[in-house]
């Protein structure tokens, strides 16, 4: 893909959410678009993030890490989505998950000083931005509470066909919030013929 149709995903997708001319030509100006590998990290947990994203194409996985070696999977990424840690940007904090491709991916790197401007002076852009993932945490947090393990999996199979096939057990498993052991009794028991 041309860089020029890349950027223009980019601006197609800020005018959806309100952004100015002005805005869309100063990140257009700032976009830095990256072609990576899989398994290239974006950002270390720990790590002050320097750059948020805008994901072309691929997969991409933020995951929290703990000292004994355990990954869960907070959040995929595909297509047209953002990759913005909230959390971290409002507090000035380093960056409480690790951020990666999970396949060749292509993203637009942007500052993350943009992100800050657009949080400073109100910018519309901003709060759709923030919305957005609003929305989309608050149905996470009733996917985990409202429903057992075995109807997440089935939830999670129906909704995101195309990722289930691309994830490991082990990620998706983590996702849901159940061990791969309880998961692989789960694919069993709904394989089984009724």
């Amino acid at each position: 893909m041309k860089p020029s149709a890349q950027l223009s995903q980019l601006a197609e997708f800020l005018q959806q959410f309100g952004a100015e001319q002005t805005t869309i030509d100063e990140v257009l100006s700032q976009a830095q678009v990256l072609a990576l590998p899989t398994r290239h990290i974006l950002l270390h947990q720990g790590q002050q993030a320097e750059h948020f994203y805008f994901l072309l194409s691929g997969l991409c996985h933020a995951c929290y890490l703990t000292d004994s070696g355990k990954q869960f999977s907070k959040e995929f990424y595909w297509d047209q989505d953002t990759l913005i840690g909230f959390e971290a940007l409002i507090t000035q904090s380093p960056s409480p998950f690790l951020l990666e491709t999970l396949s060749a991916s292509e993203l637009i790197a942007l500052p993350i000083e943009l992100i800050e401007t657009w949080r400073s002076q109100g910018l519309a852009l901003y709060q759709h931005l923030l919305e957005r993932q609003l929305v989309f945490k608050e149905n996470k947090e009733r996917f985990m509470l409202m429903y057992s393990p075995e109807e997440r999996y089935q939830l999670f199979t129906q909704s995101f066909a195309e990722l289930n096939v691309k994830l490991t057990d082990y990620q998706i498993a983590s996702y849901l919030g159940i061990t791969p052991i309880s998961l692989s009794r789960i694919k069993k028991r709904q394989n089984e013929p009724q």
